[in-house]
């Protein structure tokens, strides 16, 4: 497992091609093991390409990248890496004008990619948030005439759950992409994110209070102007200057996967030499993941 931060150690770590497919190699087959997609046998051996394997019995060859989202990219992998190492250890990502610019690639293909990156960052839903925890919801885009309050227009309205560690410190985040600050809208993502048992504060809403039932330890209180809520605004804000700043604008069809990278990266600030592997893990084996979920 690459664990590392430093530029240079990585640039060392994966200098060819025949690094990146022998990474990919270990994470899909961990431990030399190995299962058929024809037939299910699980012997193999030597593949034509490098760290292939071509199943014994039916003598299907799998590449390291089949099944993988690396697969059919449009590039080599080597720039993939190096793609996948500024996403996700960056602390401001990178956009796909720079990946453009950076690894002589389209910016069409940068964006497909681009894609398949924050598709893998979203929250997987086993770390739920617990203890004291700050709920509120906010809107990304500029200001538009007449339009106060939580009417929103055309801006994005985004709900978000922050976890509150002491008086200054906090831990996880998330945020989820919502059509209106309605209990409908409200629900899913406190049951996928936030433990029936946390202490919640929220503002006034009236449509925090129907979720009292299954959430007794949820308090209202007054916002004043987010000053009650200090920490969470900061986190607001933190959010909006680096979409503004790194990417300029968002549509409503990508602003999902562009709170998901945030909080992939926000959540993992402490453990930043192991997401990298993580995120190329993710990469590896969300495909097989997915095809399971829809089967």
């Amino acid at each position: 497992m690459f664990k590392s931060t430093d530029l240079i150690e990585f640039i060392k770590y994966f200098s060819t091609e025949t690094d990146c497919l022998k990474y990919i190699a270990g994470i899909k087959w961990p431990d030399k093991s190995f299962k058929c997609k024809k037939c299910g046998n699980q012997n193999f051996c030597k593949g034509k390409q490098n760290y292939s394997r071509r199943c014994t019995k039916c003598k299907y060859d799998e590449s390291p990248t089949s099944g993988t989202k690396f697969e059919r990219i449009g590039f080599d992998l080597l720039r993939a890496f190096h793609i996948v190492y500024a996403l996700s250890v960056r602390k401001k990502g990178i956009s796909s004008y720079e990946i453009e610019t950076e690894f002589s690639i389209s910016q069409k293909t940068c964006w497909k990619f681009r894609n398949k990156v924050q598709e893998s960052m979203k929250s997987s839903g086993l770390h739920i948030l617990s203890g004291s925890i700050d709920v509120d919801e906010f809107l990304v885009g500029g200001p538009e005439e007449g339009k106060r309050g939580r009417s929103h227009g055309k801006k994005k309205l985004v709900v978000i759950a922050l976890e509150r560690i002491g008086a200054k410190n906090y831990g996880r985040s998330y945020m989820q992409y919502i059509q209106q600050s309605t209990t409908v809208e409200f629900r899913p993502f406190f049951n996928k994110h936030i433990s029936k048992e946390s202490n919640i504060r929220t503002d006034n809403w009236k449509s925090y209070a129907a979720l009292k039932d299954e959430y007794p330890n949820l308090e209202q209180i007054d916002s004043d102007d987010g000053k009650n809520f200090r920490e969470l605004h900061i986190q607001i804000m933190n959010f909006k200057g680096w979409l503004r700043g790194i990417h300029h604008h968002c549509s409503k069809k990508h602003m999902q996967g562009y709170l998901d990278e945030y909080c992939y990266r926000f959540n993992r600030r402490n453990y930043l030499p192991t997401i990298f592997h993580k995120t190329i893990e993710r990469l590896v084996q969300d495909n097989k993941n997915s095809a399971t979920e829809g089967s």
